[in-house]
């Protein structure tokens, strides 16, 4: 959490500076801010950082897309954070793999914060899968690729490697 917070930090040119803590076991995330009580939880600091930033757009621009980024950042914070098991893991990339089946983005044709967000949380799972499993997650291993990709997006996370010359075409 306060990592990714620190990384979100950086890819949208905000000075460094902010105080992260964590809270409870789950180690919810914690910005203290110098005037009140400081905010809590991943989505809401991140949303918070956007809004300084004055990048709105990254938060949708449309009712529907920011509804749209909204469930993708709590599906983020409950399915990906909270998932733990293979099994868990197995069904998340199976859902992202159906839903960006006709999309570039998670929200449709735009990059947005759920994008980033879930990139960050989904790194250490990308990292470990095997070629055989990046090629059965087909739409994931696209999407990711061009996420980490993406200008400021994967700062020092290590790169994913995906074989391209059997990614994206259609010969078996």
């Amino acid at each position: 959490g306060a990592e990714e917070l620190a990384l979100l930090e950086q890819l949208l040119g905000l000075p460094k500076g902010n105080k992260y803590g964590v809270q409870g076991e789950r180690k919810i995330p914690v910005l203290q801010t110098n005037n009140g009580p400081g905010l809590t939880g991943l989505m809401t600091i991140a949303a918070h950082l956007v809004k300084q930033a004055k990048k709105d757009q990254l938060l949708g621009s449309t009712a529907e897309e920011k509804a749209v980024v909204q469930q993708w950042l709590e599906y983020r914070v409950t399915r990906v954070d909270g998932g733990s098991s293979k099994e868990d893991t197995r069904i998340i990339l199976k859902d992202l793999n159906v839903h960006l089946e006709d999309k570039v983005y998670l929200a449709g044709n735009i990059f947005t914060l759920a994008d980033i967000l879930m990139y960050y949380g989904l790194h250490h799972i990308m990292v470990d899968l095997t070629v055989q499993e990046k090629e059965k997650y087909l739409n994931v291993s696209r999407w990711f690729n061009h996420i980490q990709h993406y200008p400021g997006v994967r700062q020092h996370l290590s790169k994913v490697i995906f074989m391209k010359n059997r990614l994206y075409t259609n010969a078996h």
